[in-house]
């Protein structure tokens, strides 16, 4: 027999998979819209997935509640605040017409330090494996695109992650281009697992119409615990020891639903992104 458990975390993982194909749908009708609107501003909204960007990674539904056997009696989370106050400054409105040339040495690595509001988090990227993705990073966060954004999404049921990157917190934002899919044979996504320590991209793939591949942003989840995924979003980073406890604390304060999937507890505001050749 199936334990409640086992079905509350299938619950959820359904619940994940319906708002991506329901949020992959409405982008693309939204697209053909913003197509117009952006030959007068300059301006593209790409949608990521957080996963559920994938959107799983993307904006709360709450029009789609798991059920009262997943969550009989769940109620918003009253967890505390962990984290200092955001420095002062403001999210930078910045669009780009195409994924920037590749400048990057695809022979190096490269480590991205997110210092946030709840502390620092280091990430290690891969050049070999992922080279448009750790390219776009070193582009976008020596423009400043990361600085002052907050981590809008965190999930604490069936997947287990953080979802940043986005400068509107809505889970719709992105940089004006795409990026292509890559390392999804990476050894570590084995039986379509992505486990903790795992930085990953969001994107708007539809597993069931097979639409929506190469179409990464800027947004990326950070996996706390292992998460069960099948291995559709580019694993381009590795969180250091001491970004885990980070995101650790993070994820233990909860997130506003009580529902297992909603915005953190925690004020998890990315202060200063950098990125460095190591």
């Amino acid at each position: 027999m199936v334990s409640q458990d086992q079905r509350r975390r299938q619950l959820a993982r359904e619940k994940f998979l319906r708002q991506q194909q329901r949020r992959t749908s409405a982008r693309r009708k939204a697209h053909v819209r913003n197509a117009v609107i952006a030959s007068v501003l300059g301006v593209i909204l790409v949608g990521s997935v957080a996963l559920y960007t994938t959107d799983v990674l993307k904006g709360d539904d709450k029009k789609d509640n798991v059920s009262a056997e997943a969550s009989p009696s769940a109620s918003p989370s009253k967890a505390p605040d962990p984290c200092e106050k955001a420095a002062a400054g403001k999210v930078k409105e910045l669009t780009f017409k195409k994924e920037p040339a590749i400048t990057i040495d695809k022979t190096a690595k490269y480590t991205m330090d997110l210092q946030t509001t709840c502390g620092s988090i280091p990430i290690t990227m891969d050049a070999a494996k992922a080279p448009h993705t750790v390219n776009s990073f070193d582009f976008l966060v020596n423009k400043g695109y990361l600085d002052h954004t907050k981590c809008h999404r965190l999930t604490t049921q069936g997947i287990y992650v953080l979802q940043c990157g986005d400068p509107q917190g809505t889970g719709m934002g992105g940089p004006g281009y795409t990026i292509p899919d890559e390392n999804l044979k990476d050894s570590r996504l084995k039986g379509d697992v992505y486990p903790a320590g795992t930085v990953a991209m969001a994107n708007q793939f539809n597993a069931q119409t097979g639409e929506g591949k190469n179409s990464g942003g800027s947004q990326f989840f950070l996996v706390f615990q292992d998460s069960p995924l099948p291995a559709n979003y580019t694993p381009f980073g590795t969180i250091s020891e001491a970004g885990m406890k980070v995101l650790t604390k993070i994820a233990k304060a909860g997130e506003n639903t009580g529902m297992g999937d909603g915005t953190p507890n925690a004020t998890v505001v990315i202060n200063k992104a950098t990125v460095k050749k190591s």
